[in-house]
């Protein structure tokens, strides 16, 4: 099963080249936009992104994005609770 993480985009490059910054549950990390950047990279800032493997695999809205981040919280406290 492969699962993707929302995450928000803080920091961008010139081109879509260029790696973005993406902020994943309070942990920023490098990620590839080029498969969801269709314009400027400026136009991500703000945005949520599915990420998995290093790369945004989709824009997503903020509420999907909460709802799924929430979801993974709950599973990983069910985990640790065991």
């Amino acid at each position: 099963m492969c699962i993707g993480v929302p995450g928000q985009v803080v920091a961008v490059g010139e081109d879509f080249h260029q790696l973005a910054q993406v902020d994943v549950c309070g942990v920023r990390r490098d990620v590839n936009i080029a498969l969801v950047c269709e314009e400027s990279p400026r136009q991500l800032l703000g945005q949520w992104v599915l990420v998995h493997v290093g790369f945004a695999m989709s824009i997503i809205d903020e509420q999907e994005a909460l709802v799924t981040l929430a979801a993974l919280r709950q599973m990983e406290s069910d985990e640790l609770a065991r």
